[in-house]
Order: C-alpha cells, then sequence, then structure tokens
C-alpha cells in the first residue's frame, strides 16, 4: 500500500508513476519540495523503489573510489571507533533516554526505513526528538518546508518537544545511531541516507549519492548542514564518492566533531 498525501491507498505504483510525481513535484516547486506526494510505502511498494534505484544506478557513469583494501579498513575503523562510541556514551545516553521517556512517557528511541547503498532499506536509529505521533502528523507540516530541495527541514516544526529543540541542536539525537554503524547498515563517514518519500522524487544524478554506504556525517555535515542548498549537498555527495579515501575520512570524522561543538547549522 501507498498513502499519497491526500490520505487516499494506491495497491501499486510504476515507474512511470514515480516519473510523473518527480517530473511534476520539480516543476511546480522550484525552490524546494511542499507536499511530498507520497508518503508511506509498504514492503510492495519500497521493493519497487528500491529496485528502481539500483536499475537506475546501473547506467551512471560515477565510479567510487576506493579499493577493496580501504572497504576492509574503513569497516574495522567503524566497528572499533563506533564501539568505543557506545561504550563511552552508554551512561550520558541513557540520562538522555529517562529525559526523554519522562517528559511524555513515550518510547525514547525512534526509528525509520532510510536508503542506503544501491537503495537497501534499514532502520535507522534516533532519539526521539518530537511527538510520539510525529509521522502521522507530517502531512500537517509539509508544507513549512525550510530546506530548497527535497529534504525536509523546519526551524519552528510544532512535533518536536522541549527535550527535542536541545538534543537536535547538539546533535545527540544521532547518536544511536552507532549501533546502526557497529551492525553494518551505516559508515561513520558517507552520505546521509534518506527518506523513500524523499528519493521517489530524486532525479538520477541525485540517486548517485546512494552508491556507497550511507554515513553518520559526510562533507555537507562538516560544510553547511542544514544551511547547505540541496543541489551543493548532492554534488558533495558525489564528490565524496568520487574522491573517498581514508585520509579524506579521517579529515571529515574531526571536522564533524568540531561542527558538533560549534552546533553550525543543526536544526
Amino acid at each position: 500500500m501507498i498513502t499519497n498525501s491526500t490520505g487516499l491507498e494506491q495497491t501499486s505504483m510504476t515507474e512511470n508513476m514515480i516519473t510523473e510525481v518527480t517530473i511534476e513535484a520539480l516543476q511546480t516547486n522550484q525552490e524546494g519540495i511542499t507536499q511530498y506526494p507520497i508518503l508511506e510505502f509498504d514492503e510492495n511498494a519500497l521493493n519497487l523503489l528500491c529496485t528502481g534505484i539500483q536499475e537506475t544506478l546501473k547506467h551512471s557513469t560515477l565510479k567510487p573510489a576506493g579499493s577493496a583494501a580501504y572497504r576492509a579498513v574503513k569497516r574495522i575503523l567503524d566497528v572499533v571507533l563506533s564501539t568505543l562510541g557506545i561504550l563511552f556514551l552508554l551512561i550520558p545516553g541513557l540520562i538522555v533516554a529517562a529525559i526523554i521517556y519522562i517528559e511524555d512517557k513515550g518510547n525514547p528511541i525512534f526509528s525509520q526505513v532510510r536508503l542506503t547503498e544501491n537503495g537497501t532499506p534499514f532502520r535507522m536509529y534516533k532519539f526521539r526528538s518530537m511527538c510520539m505521533d510525529a509521522e502521522k502528523r507530517f502531512e500537517e507540516v509539509q508544507k513549512e518546508n525550510e530546506c530548497d530541495g527535497i529534504a525536509f527541514k523546519s526551524k519552528h516544526d510544532p512535533r518536536i518537544t522541549r527535550i527535542g529543540g536541545f538534543i537536535r541542536k547538539t546533535s545527540i539525537d544521532e547518536l544511536p545511531q552507532l549501533f546502526n554503524v557497529l551492525k553494518g547498515d551505516m559508515s561513520l563517514i558517507g552520505p546521509r541516507p534518506p527518506l523513500p518519500r524523499e528519493v521517489v522524487l530524486y532525479t538520477p544524478a541525485q540517486m548517485e549519492r546512494l552508491m556507497v554506504k550511507g554515513g553518520l556525517s559526510c562533507i555537507c555535515q562538516c560544510e553547511g548542514r542544514s544551511d547547505m542548498a540541496f543541489d551543493e549537498w548532492v554534488e558533495s555527495d558525489v564528490r565524496y564518492i568520487r574522491t573517498r579515501s581514508l585520509g579524506l575520512d579521517c579529515k571529515l570524522f574531526f571536522s564533524t566533531i568540531a561542527v558538533v561543538l560549534k552546533r553550525k547549522g543543526a536544526r
């Protein structure tokens, strides 16, 4: 089942339907998407989207940098550093979880389906920064998008809780993704994994950011975060994919720590 922004249910989605939605949305929202035609994907629709991504990427001329040795060392570093991070931040994380629960008695951990390398879906974890029914209320706030492209950002999103505003500003809400890194769903450094409702609006060129495993941080998060225009965001991800190396990953890792401490561009 696919649920669109009008609340109607569709039983299937063809490639032509995806193309029509993408073209119409981009033509009528030159300065940024303010209405996502498709909000929810069931398993069949998600599989169709992922297959479409894989077929599109087969025709890309972009070749990800990095040898097999690079990928092996990168994975080892991901495991070691994420494990150390989890152990070091375990007690502070439990305190944050307790505060979130005390505020509204809901599950402090939020998860949602994201897409990573070759359109592979996985559940990405976060400390919950919004009210419990935030996903159901997304249709109410999508017109308040302040991002100039397809991703959704809003400074004054009414769904954000009091503690949520703080953990988003400080990027504490992202810490549970260390478990995603440990599991192998994500890497420490790589393009941020997007939502299916965003990817269904991607052009073939924008889908190229899904050619490698997604990560906690990448060039965009170090150079502008929410302040960077969407086209520049995509270009920076493609630049990373084309030039990635252990040296670049280390540089971005330490740059990310500095940016987080400065709270630059966080929303």
